[in-house]
């Protein structure tokens, strides 16, 4: 049997891993800047976490969760989008007695989806997101935004075009509802079955329909818009303003709507503009979803986050063609001529690494020449060789492969010497 990745998987070489840990240590320290910790969750769930959190009505739960019974007969389900386990936990552990508030957090992982594959869309693919939860202030709105733009941009992105929307509050929601099912109703037989299938459950899930995108009825829908009440209007104003204080240009587009739910009041997407980057140009999606806490058993705590697929920021990267330098930083290589040299090689390979050096041997007994060639393939600063004269000695011959300069180090002087090089 030919075994292979699974269909919608992938395996990240080595040759790739260096790239996401760049964007790993980028979105890291930006998270530090602006004060989130990180949280981790587990990768499965109870299903009924997702169907009642995320929507019944959504393509995720209908139709892309990886669901299972486990020997206690239990519905579980691997983690399709990561909102809904943070704030399970979060209530779990009483996060809403914090002193400060609101709780910031990030997260970073495996989810899962059965979609079909696409470009930087995988079936299992690795999320970054954050939620703030507890303040239904609109400054913490802009700070969640701007959060996600500065990862963008601190990855080089310049060709990014941030969409936000107001869906409003309950009651806005329900009058816009109850709009849309009187545009829809006479005319439903015309649109797919999953559109049928929302018409009475969830109306607005229609404008965000793949199948039926094309149809006229859409554009002449009812806006959202038009039915924000006076709470909700002041609201988005208010997110519009910091944002514009932020130096954060927007544009505002009523049929954004977003896939899941929970969502309330402000919604935004970043899409790239990059040429090249493909049909699908969201990069990142979020919004506000006052009421989540409550409806997973927690108090009134309202909240916003956003999540990020890593998968097409490094799409982006590329079709933006940003060249990322080389993370791999290999200090010193050393080479041992001879069994008694090969010893003390290892020895010092090891005492290197334990001062923080970072350090490669040869393991393979190939001549010093090719040796070479290994250290200067791997970007080697300096190399160390070792012969009967270095032995005799108690020194090493130290090589600076970019100046091709050369000197004895006394073995007790090597790594003072080496950090000091390192320095200057």
């Amino acid at each position: 049997m030919d075994i292979k990745v699974p269909r919608g998987t992938q395996d990240i070489l080595p040759s790739e891993t260096e790239k996401w840990q760049r964007v790993e240590e980028l979105i890291r320290e930006t998270c530090r800047m602006y004060q989130y910790k990180e949280i981790r969750t587990p990768i499965f769930e109870h299903t009924e976490l997702f169907t009642r959190s995320v929507g019944d009505t959504t393509d995720i739960v209908q139709k892309e969760m990886y669901t299972f019974q486990d020997r206690g007969d239990r519905s579980l389900t691997l983690r399709p989008e990561g909102t809904a386990s943070v704030v399970r936990s979060f209530v779990e552990h009483k996060m809403f007695g914090y002193a400060d508030q609101p709780v910031k957090l990030f997260y970073m992982g495996p989810m899962f989806r059965y979609e079909r594959q696409q470009a930087g869309r995988y079936r299992q693919f690795v999320q970054f997101g954050i939620e703030a939860i507890g303040s239904a202030d609109p400054a913490i709105d802009a700070e969640v935004i701007s959060l996600a733009m500065s990862v963008y941009q601190k990855a080089g992105l310049k060709k990014l075009k941030l969409v936000i929307n107001s869906l409003g509050d309950t009651e806005s929601r329900v009058a816009h509802r109850e709009a849309l099912v009187n545009h829809f109703e006479p005319h439903i037989d015309a649109f797919c079955s999953d559109c049928q299938n929302r018409l009475k459950k969830n109306p607005l899930r229609i404008l965000d329909c793949k199948v039926d995108r094309n149809n006229p009825l859409l554009a002449s829908a009812p806006s959202l818009a038009d039915f924000l009440n006076e709470e909700s209007s002041a609201y988005f104003e208010k997110v519009k303003e910091y944002l514009t204080l932020l130096n954060i240009p927007f544009e505002v587009d009523p049929n954004l709507v977003r896939g899941l739910d929970y969502y309330n009041h402000t919604a935004f997407e970043i899409m790239s503009a990059a040429e090249g980057f493909g049909a699908i140009t969201t990069l990142a999606g979020g919004g506000r979803y006052n009421g989540l806490v409550q409806e997973l058993g927690g108090p009134d705590s309202p909240g916003i986050g956003f999540a990020m697929s890593i998968e097409r920021l490094l799409l982006a990267i590329e079709a933006e063609k940003n060249e990322w330098s080389d993370l791999s930083t290999l200090d010193a290589y050393i080479i041992g001529m001879g069994e008694a040299a090969k010893k003390k090689a290892v020895e010092l390979t090891n005492e290197l690494r334990l001062n923080n050096i970072s350090t490669e041997m040869d393991y393979l007994d190939r001549k010093v020449k090719t040796q070479m060639k290994s250290a200067d393939r791997l970007n080697a600063k300096y190399v160390l060789v070792i012969g009967d004269d270095e032995l005799e000695k108690e020194c090493v011959m130290l090589k600076n492969l970019s100046t091709g300069e050369q000197q004895l180090i006394p073995w007790n002087k090597l790594i003072e010497q080496l950090k000091n090089s390192m320095k200057a």
